[in-house]
């Protein structure tokens, strides 16, 4: 048995596999898709979809403060509605005290990882903040193990952004693939996609390709699709 938690990659996705409407942060397809005729009728089953997630999430502090309507936590005045989940963002620079307390009200408990020694998180003093700090680089296959071993996570979803979605697949740390994906095509060279990472440059890098078994294909109304994979971690070149 692996000495981590079950992961599995849960997004939104158009056709063509993009994960945002655009190259800047501010576009969003959780705002922007709700403004466009054909795609915007079928939306609200992503988001009952996303409530049978696991209790424990992934995400990004570039993620979670993009300078979109929907997000930017770092200036939201709202007094948001509580979910039942536990948010463990990656984050370095891009959270701000007010960000934080935010998540605090929004989330059941909130884990900070950071190589920032003097990260915004220090300073607030609340039970249901952890702080996992790395010196110079997050090591990813070391903190999954610790959030096995010292915080008894045994499943965990991946809500990030492409960067790190390429970090965690090229290190085979993704078991399963739970796409939505919308009736739409974006485009666009830097338009972020569901992988995103460097590209691969000789034939040796093949084996940083993770082939998917296909589990379950339901197609949803108004034209959205719900797909799942396994992930086959190992690569075998022939």
């Amino acid at each position: 048995m692996q000495n981590r938690p079950v992961t599995t990659l849960f997004m939104l996705i158009s056709v063509d596999g993009k994960i945002s409407t655009g190259d800047t942060d501010v576009m969003d397809v959780d705002m922007d898709y709700k403004k466009i005729a054909g795609v915007r009728d079928g939306l609200s089953q992503y988001y009952e979809i996303e409530k049978t997630t696991d209790s424990y999430f992934i995400i990004t502090g570039a993620v979670m403060t993009k300078k979109c309507e929907s997000l930017n936590m770092n200036n939201r005045t709202d007094e948001p509605v509580k979910v039942p989940a536990n948010c463990i963002i990656v984050d370095n620079t891009h959270l701000q005290e007010a960000g934080i307390h935010y998540l605090l009200k929004k989330f059941n408990s909130l884990t900070v990882v950071t190589v920032n020694k003097i990260h915004p998180a220090k300073n607030i003093q609340s039970k249901n903040v952890q702080i996992i700090t790395y010196d110079k680089k997050i090591d990813f296959p070391h903190l999954f193990k610790k959030l096995k071993n010292d915080f008894g996570i045994e499943s965990l979803t991946i809500q990030s952004g492409g960067t790190l979605n390429a970090t965690l697949m090229r290190n085979g740390m993704i078991d399963r693939i739970s796409l939505v994906i919308a009736p739409c095509l974006i485009g666009g060279t830097d338009t972020a996609s569901l992988i995103g990472g460097e590209s691969l440059h000789t034939q040796e890098d093949l084996m940083g390709i993770k082939a998917l078994q296909l589990k379950k294909c339901t197609v949803l109304e108004n034209s959205y699709l719900h797909i799942t994979y396994d992930v086959i971690n190992e690569t075998n070149i022939v």
